[in-house]
């Protein structure tokens, strides 16, 4: 069984964020392997300006990277993420779990936007070129209130702007009506409200409260390898 790991919205170097996963999974006997989402460049102004891909393309790089997998996977969204592996996920027969880590958890019909109503976030830096990104000096605070100086800092080289188009687009499947699903609250997440996840995790077969913020992966990576451990041997439950 591995765990092909998804990361969230407006960062990029997807093997970095899961980095610290990587070890506590190995000692629960699980590999891993994270995705590279084509929107979230790593140098959005390398293109005329603007970054590039929508959440369409995000969707495709994930089944590709599924399609390269010869084992059961247990497939995770983080944040924005889980817009991304609702597409993705749907009709490939290898992936057995999906695990939504304090993410959007949507329906046929619900887009990014769905989320937390009208009002735009503060730390949130909508641009003329048609993108989206975070203001850096409000990001610790927002999103990363857990984490040790290190992390922060090595999060902070790693942010980067996203197409306003992949707010507004939907799902072109809902894998989680097909799928055994998780879904993971954060109950101490600054930036995606605790009640709001609680009411995408209706949605979900199973739901697990870690005591974190945003980023567990980087806070309490422990703690995670537990839950997606747990997923892995009963991905049916």
């Amino acid at each position: 069984m591995k765990v092909v790991f998804v990361h969230g919205a407006l960062v990029f170097d997807g093997a970095w964020w899961w980095s610290r996963m990587v070890e506590p999974l190995a000692a629960l006997g699980l590999g891993s392997r994270a995705v590279e989402l084509p929107s979230c460049p790593a140098s959005p102004g390398a293109s005329g300006g603007a970054a590039v891909g929508d959440m369409y393309a995000d969707a495709d790089a994930v089944r590709a990277v599924l399609d390269e997998e010869d084992e059961p996977v247990v497939l995770l969204g983080h944040s924005y993420g889980g817009m991304v592996i609702t597409d993705a996920a749907a009709g490939q027969e290898n992936v057995e779990h999906l695990v939504y880590l304090t993410s959007v958890m949507p329906e046929r019909d619900e887009a990014l936007s769905s989320f937390g109503g009208s009002e735009l976030g503060a730390w949130m830096d909508p641009g003329e070129d048609g993108t989206m990104g975070v203001k850096a000096e409000l990001a610790p605070d927002a999103f990363m209130q857990d984490c040790d100086e290190e992390a922060i800092a090595e999060a902070l080289k790693r942010l980067t702007r996203q197409p306003l188009a992949v707010f507004g687009q939907t799902p072109r499947a809902v894998a989680w009506r097909e799928k055994p699903s998780t879904y993971v609250v954060c109950a101490e997440d600054y930036a995606t409200p605790p009640e709001a996840q609680r009411e995408y995790a209706k949605r979900a077969g199973k739901v697990v409260e870690l005591p974190t913020g945003h980023h567990p992966m980087l806070s309490r990576p422990d703690l995670l390898a537990r839950v997606l451990a747990e997923a892995a041997a009963a991905p049916d439950a």
